[in-house]
C-alpha cells in the first residue's frame, strides 16, 4: 500500500502549550498521533495504543450518544487499516474518483466533514476523531459499529 504524506502545519498554540507540560505530553503521546504531523508509515499500532485510542472514542461517543463496542470498534478497524493510522485506500472506487478512503476506520473526506463528532480534532488522520466520525456515521446508517461486519 502506497501512503501519502501528512501536510506539514506550523505548530499551532494549544500544540506548544500541551508540549510544553508533562502532562500535555503523555497525553499527546498516550492518546493521539494527531498532534505530530509526522511522515506516513506503514506500520501498524501496537494492540495496547490502538485499545488507548478505542477507549478513548468509547469515551467521547458515550457522552454524544453514539452506540459502540469495544469488540466492534477493534473488529472493523483492524479489518480497515491493520491499525496504521496513516492507511490510505489508493485502488478502490472512491479512491479513483479522487476521495480514497483515510485513517484506521477508512473514513473518505465528505464523510468524516459529515459525521465529524464535536470535541475531537478536524483531522481525519487523528485516531479518536476517525474512530468516532466512523461510529457515528455507522450508527447513523446501520445502528451501530457493531452491525458492521463488512466494507461500509
Amino acid at each position: 500500500m502506497r501512503l501519502s504524506p501528512l501536510p506539514q502545519k506550523a505548530p499551532s498554540k494549544a500544540f506548544r502549550y500541551l508540549v510544553g507540560s508533562a502532562a500535555g505530553a503523555a497525553v499527546l503521546l498516550g492518546v493521539s498521533t494527531a498532534a505530530f504531523p509526522a511522515s506516513a508509515s506503514a506500520t501498524p499500532a501496537s494492540s495496547q495504543r490502538i485499545d488507548v485510542w478505542i477507549d478513548h472514542a468509547l469515551l467521547v461517543m458515550r457522552a454524544e450518544g453514539i452506540p459502540g463496542s469495544h469488540e466492534g470498534i477493534r473488529r472493523n478497524l483492524i479489518r480497515e487499516s491493520a491499525g496504521d493510522p496513516f492507511a490510505i485506500n489508493l485502488w478502490d472506487s472512491n479512491a479513483k474518483a479522487g476521495i480514497p478512503s483515510k485513517g484506521l476506520m477508512q473514513v473518505i473526506d465528505p464523510t468524516f466533514r459529515t459525521y465529524h463528532v464535536n470535541g475531537t480534532s478536524w483531522d481525519i488522520y487523528d485516531p479518536i476523531a476517525n474512530i468516532t466520525a466512523a461510529c457515528n456515521y455507522a450508527a447513523k446508517r446501520y445502528g451501530s459499529i457493531d452491525n458492521v461486519n463488512g466494507a461500509y
